[in-house]
């Protein structure tokens, strides 16, 4: 699909590895989710605006290059995606940040949401939502199209690992939002998690179970 990047860089599938396995603690854990999103950020973030900008060195005055004109907001999907709000920070760490909190029916597997809290400004910026999982796709799904009836416009998605009935549904339900992961795994299995995946991506940074 066009409106999906794969990064597969050796450090990304590496961290991403560690990551899946049983034996990683809470803290590793999330010290890699915070890894893993920074590395995403460069591919990411590359058609960011630019500007010219004099400044002066310890040598002389010259002309660099600094971002220029849209602006960022990062949206955490409640609560998983919180583990991935400090890697965006990281490397821009005046941007916003928004809150949208979706939990799913264990029955149904369909998500509710409970809480959406963004700028004000929300049509003007570049907005990065951020969740660990692309599982069915339905939280992704609802927290977009709550974010447009906000005004969003122009929004990325960005994941650690996708499966293909999430990557499908979020690209038909919204074919405008271009969309990151670092994997895209096999199926999801018949209570929804992603094969062969790496378990409650909430859980396991929060360490609840």
């Amino acid at each position: 699909m066009k409106n999906v990047t794969i990064l597969d860089h050796p450090l990304i599938q590496h961290k991403t590895s560690i990551l899946r396995m049983t034996s990683t603690g809470n803290k590793e854990f999330r010290e890699l989710v915070e890894e893993i999103t920074m590395l995403m950020c460069y591919e990411a973030f590359r058609d960011l605006p630019l500007k010219d900008v004099e400044i002066e060195t310890p040598i002389t005055k010259t002309t660099v290059k600094m971002l220029s004109g849209r602006k960022l907001a990062v949206v955490p999907i409640l609560r998983a995606g919180l583990g991935m709000v400090n890697g965006v920070l990281n490397l821009v760490p005046s941007a916003p940040v928004g809150h949208i909190g979706m939990y799913r029916d264990e029955e149904t597997l369909q998500p509710h949401e409970y809480y959406c809290k963004l700028p004000k400004d929300i049509g003007e910026r570049l907005i990065v939502v951020v969740d660990p999982m692309l599982a069915t796709g339905g939280s992704a799904v609802d927290a977009i199209r709550q974010i447009k009836s906000y005004g969003g416009k122009k929004i990325k998605f960005m994941c650690l690992i996708a499966a293909p009935e999430g990557i499908r549904a979020l690209s038909q339900a919204h074919p405008d939002v271009e969309i990151y992961c670092a994997n895209v795994d096999e199926k999801l299995n018949e209570v929804g998690y992603i094969v062969p995946g790496l378990g409650d991506a909430g859980d396991r940074i929060f360490g609840t179970k």
